[in-house]
């Protein structure tokens, strides 16, 4: 069975599940938790773990036993998708011990699926991509988590509100670099997928603070994601923002 088989069914099964969930506000279980993240987890844990994942979920931690480790974020960014902001995704990375092999984040606003399996590249709907090669900073798009400090020179700037997509948007082109601003961080859950399939499309990354990104340990992490090597270089020299 291809590991993206049962990659694509979670995706779409929670799709259908929180489709009647949002506005429903906070589960009150847990800080910042809505009601859709506890539906979409539970299709998320029946489906990996009935396909003999591990998982480890942003939402109820680790579950299950087996080869491969299945690291998710079933809704990211649900304050988006509980306000009806079409922008959040299903985010789905399937590790080997520390080895990142497999990755898919689908936006289930929009339907819009990326993966990458290592070392046969990345796609958007099926189709190569591949990142903007911009080199020059300004003329860069630069997106954040969190609010950025200070005008580094770029020629616009975003903030989407989902790691995992805005991530693969530097892996397709559409941004030049997404990463992390003042105090904000990621965890594993919210950028692995997006990693693999950056890498795969010829993208790069690193952490600000030189910590090991290709963890499914429930760490935060200090990332920049970008198109080119010289942007990434021009991102560490300035520092965290």
């Amino acid at each position: 069975m291809s590991l993206f088989e049962p990659l694509r069914r979670c995706a779409l099964e929670i799709r259908d599940a929180v489709s009647t969930q949002r506005g429903r506000g906070y589960s009150g279980q847990r800080a910042t938790q809505y009601h859709l993240d506890v539906v979409a987890d539970d299709v998320a844990l029946r489906v990996l773990t009935g396909a003999g994942f591990r998982v480890v979920s942003e939402e109820s931690g680790v579950t299950g036993d087996g080869q491969y480790t299945v690291v998710v974020d079933p809704i990211d960014g649900s304050t988006n998708c509980d306000h009806g902001v079409p922008f959040y995704a299903t985010s789905l990375a399937v590790m080997n011990g520390d080895e990142i092999i497999a990755g898919l984040v689908m936006n289930q606003a929009t339907g819009t699926v990326f993966e990458a399996e290592k070392g046969a590249g990345a796609t958007r709907d099926g189709e190569r991509i591949f990142p903007s090669g911009q080199t020059e900073v300004a003329k860069s798009i630069m997106a954040f988590s969190g609010l950025p400090s200070r005008h580094l020179g770029w020629a616009q700037y975003r903030s989407f509100g989902a790691a995992s997509l805005e991530v693969c948007l530097v892996a397709d082109g559409s941004l030049d670099v997404y990463g992390v601003a003042q105090h904000s961080t990621l965890n594993p859950w919210d950028y692995l997928a997006g990693l693999l399939i950056l890498r795969e499309a010829g993208g790069i990354a690193a952490d600000y603070f030189d910590e090991d990104l290709d963890t499914s340990a429930a760490v935060v992490r200090r990332p920049v994601f970008c198109g080119s090597p010289e942007l990434l270089t021009f991102m560490l020299s300035v520092g965290t923002i």
